[in-house]
């Protein structure tokens, strides 16, 4: 049997869902653009059907706002849920890099390095679409070596939200960096340390976010104006 035969058979709506996401993730649909079931179905080269369910899961991951009948809009997050977002993380970060700096084991350490490498070597080429990717990974991998069932269930819940808000990131170099110097810590159960180093990440990304939205109200402002 052909080795891709389970990729063949693979439901059109996962496809369909993941490219969806991860062009809301990337950026490359808009916040407040319309998704037309429609004209995502002649997009995307598939029936409506695949197209009503994608909707409907984006809409349940938090990344998708319903409209009335067959339309839908790509969630446009306002500063209060940024802010949710930011509480939600900084709880669940200092337990999650603890825990995996306490847990880890050499495998677990081995898929961090991976994910960490790959976000090191796209940030030094500039590469912003894989390194906000990688940088997601490395924190999703952190939880898995947290070694608790509850927060991965909570990860899965989260994580299209997280990594929406890790993916508004501009300062490619820094967050890799400041990765660079967690996945040290974590490695040498350094657990004082990486408590340090999770709330200087998470102040840099608070303040990166800020940053950027700062830019995007000024564009837009000045777009008004002229």
């Amino acid at each position: 049997m052909n080795g891709l035969a389970g990729k063949d058979f693979e439901p059109e709506s996962v496809r369909v869902i993941e490219q969806i996401r991860n062009e809301i993730i990337d950026g490359v649909r808009k916040p407040g653009s319309r998704l037309v079931e429609r004209d995502l179905a002649e997009e995307l080269g598939v029936s409506r059907l695949p197209i009503r369910d994608a909707l409907r899961v984006l809409v349940s991951e938090g990344l998708v706002t319903p409209r009335p009948r067959t339309w839908a809009t790509v969630r446009e997050f306002s500063a209060s849920d940024v802010a949710d977002l930011h509480e939600v993380r900084g709880a669940l970060e200092s337990m999650t890099f603890t825990l995996a700096a306490q847990r880890h084991t050499r495998e677990g350490l081995a898929e961090l390095r991976e994910v960490l490498d790959r976000e090191l070597v796209a940030a030094a080429s500039q590469d912003y679409t894989m390194a906000r990717r990688a940088g997601a990974s490395f924190h999703e991998v952190v939880i898995k070596l947290a070694g608790n069932d509850l927060l991965l269930e909570l990860q899965s819940s989260l994580a299209p939200r997280m990594r929406w808000l890790l993916a508004q990131h501009d300062d490619l170099q820094t967050m890799a960096h400041e990765h660079e110097l967690l996945f040290e810590a974590i490695a040498e159960r350094d657990v004082e340390r990486v408590k340090r180093l999770v709330e200087q990440h998470l102040d840099t990304s608070r303040g990166s976010l800020a940053d950027k939205r700062a830019r995007e109200d000024g564009a837009t402002t000045e777009a008004d104006i002229h």
